[in-house]
């Protein structure tokens, strides 16, 4: 059998509990080769979510990309955080996040920019979990140098399902919509937004896959576990104890976008008024607008093959 060329990635990421599943799932796929990773403050901040990072890294013990500190400040808001979907700590509060190793030296936003200046033109692809914060610094100090991404698939905006953190926002839009502003008005080449949307409807786990998964492995129980948090919320949101895994989504979907259902290219708008419906992202689905940013929405992946792709990549590999 022919050897199959790995993506090479460069991940970007607040790790929280759902990031933490999102990139375990990477770390063992033999089709992707992690670079490195940037870390913003988004769930938590990004000290924190490097500890939570490097926590993952240790439990899959697969190999280990560097992992750099990037922005912890907002490009203009107040940092805020998601305690109520992800504990404290990011992970639960379950005391597991291991605190004995630091990040690597090196700011996480000049190595994005080195590593694409040191890779050939359009052969590394951005993924990106939490808000756009360091996408938008790294836009600001090297426009030249980020146009060498190949592609940029994003776990951000929602669609019809409406917001998970007002009535009109996605979380990582409104943690920072100045940065998701910036972004889409840079216009990549190749650039997916994965909206919360995708991690909905048939999409999420319920008692019985959650209880699957936790039977799978040692890592497909600790991912189950530290979303404890989250659990509870959507206890109180949908009724049932359910998951709604948004970054395992969109990683999922970055990884192997022949699985992604519903995906179209749209003209977009952010909305930056202070108020009620900042960080609310309109999409033209009517096609009005004749100019403007324009990126692919995703709202619907084959779930089969999603739900097939945590239980091969969540397994246990002894």
């Amino acid at each position: 059998m022919a050897d199959v060329k790995k993506r090479r990635v460069i991940i970007d990421t607040d790790c929280g509990s759902d990031d933490a599943m999102a990139i375990a799932m990477a770390l063992n796929d033999e089709e992707c080769e992690i670079l490195m990773f940037s870390i913003v403050s988004g769930n938590v901040r990004s000290r924190q979510a490097a500890y939570n990072l490097l926590t993952v890294l240790k439990k899959c013990d697969r190999y280990y990309p560097p992992v750099y500190l990037g922005c912890d400040d907002m490009l203009k808001r107040d940092f805020v955080g998601a305690e109520d979907t992800h504990g404290k700590d990011g992970m639960g509060d379950l005391d597991l996040v291991d605190y004995s190793r630091e990040p690597d030296a090196g700011d996480g936003v000049d190595m994005i920019l080195k590593t694409l200046t040191e890779n050939e033109d359009h052969s590394i692809e951005l993924i990106t979990l939490g808000p756009l914060t360091n996408i938008a610094m790294a836009i600001r100090k090297d426009a030249e140098t980020m146009r060498r991404v190949k592609s940029v698939t994003a776990m951000a905006v929602t669609d019809a399902a409406g917001g998970n953190v007002t009535d009109y926002a996605e979380f990582n839009i409104w943690a920072d919509a100045e940065a998701f502003k910036e972004v889409i008005d840079f216009g990549f080449e190749d650039i997916t937004f994965v909206a919360w949307d995708a991690s909905l409807g048939d999409a999420v786990l319920r008692e019985a896959d959650i209880e699957e998964i936790r039977g799978l492995s040692d890592l497909g129980k600790f991912c189950m576990d530290i979303n404890v948090t989250l659990m509870g919320l959507n206890r109180a949101r949908f009724h049932e104890d359910i998951l709604d895994m948004a970054d395992p989504a969109a990683m999922f979907a970055a990884l192997h976008p022949e699985y992604m259902e519903e995906c179209e290219e749209y003209h977009l708008d952010v909305d930056l008024t202070e108020g009620e419906r900042y960080g609310y992202v309109f999409i033209d689905h009517e096609h009005k607008m004749k100019d403007g940013p324009k990126a692919k929405i995703c709202t619907k992946l084959n779930v089969d093959a999603y739900k097939r792709y945590i239980h091969e990549h969540l397994k246990d590999r002894s």
